[in-house]
């Protein structure tokens, strides 16, 4: 059975905390972190991040779509994340493990984050120290995109290289995801599935999330 992992960007944020009630039984909440240069777009930090907190006992899954984010995941832990993870295009190959060893330190989980032109090669050097990887299905940084189902293949490519190692990183999938794609998703050996309009514009939410949560 998949987690699944609202995401808070398609939530409506003049009622935020009822938002986050409504997806309670979900297993991570999705928390999109957006600096307007790594990707255009630009969405919250650290106070709202910070005030989802306070309203909510869930797993806070951060994903970090900035610069340089090895110079945030320590105060993005410290203001509520759980598992903070990163894009390892965004970042050296120093920084990167230093910021990995940085959050176990800090008793929170840490993950990478591969963009779809980014071959799967590129978090291997790190696999073994890793939490969760994070597959974007679409482009980082825009909601509404359609699922890029050759992206299917890198989940693949890493279930094998995780079970053969014996590792217990998850493998997290994120962009255009509802029941048809999760399917295929999970098939290819996801264990994580962030949706954010297929969840908050179900009309009953907590029955979707059951759905997502039995494939």
């Amino acid at each position: 059975m998949p987690k699944v992992a609202p995401s808070i960007l398609a939530a409506d944020f003049t009622r935020l905390k009822d938002e986050i009630e409504s997806v309670q039984s979900a297993d991570y909440l999705h928390f999109d972190v957006m600096d307007g240069m790594f990707v255009e777009n630009i969405s919250f930090g650290f106070p709202v991040l910070g005030a989802v907190r306070k309203a909510t006992e869930m797993t806070l899954d951060v994903h970090l779509m900035v610069q340089s984010p090895a110079r945030y995941v320590e105060r993005f832990a410290k203001s509520g994340g759980d598992i903070i993870t990163f894009h390892v295009e965004a970042e050296s190959k120093e920084n990167t493990i230093k910021a990995i060893a940085g959050l176990h330190a800090l008793g929170k989980k840490a993950g990478l984050t591969i963009k779809p032109n980014t071959p799967v090669d590129a978090v291997l050097p790190y696999i073994d120290t890793l939490d969760l990887i994070l597959v974007m299905t679409v482009e980082p940084g825009y909601g509404g995109q359609k699922f890029m189902s050759n992206m299917l293949e890198k989940v693949t490519c890493l279930r094998d290289i995780i079970d053969n190692k014996n590792l217990k990183c998850e493998i997290e999938v994120d962009g255009g995801i509802n029941l048809e794609t999760a399917k295929k998703c999970v098939k290819a050996g996801a264990n994580v599935l962030v949706a954010g309009e297929d969840i908050f514009g179900a009309t009953d939410r907590a029955a979707h999330i059951k759905k997502l949560q039995s494939l």
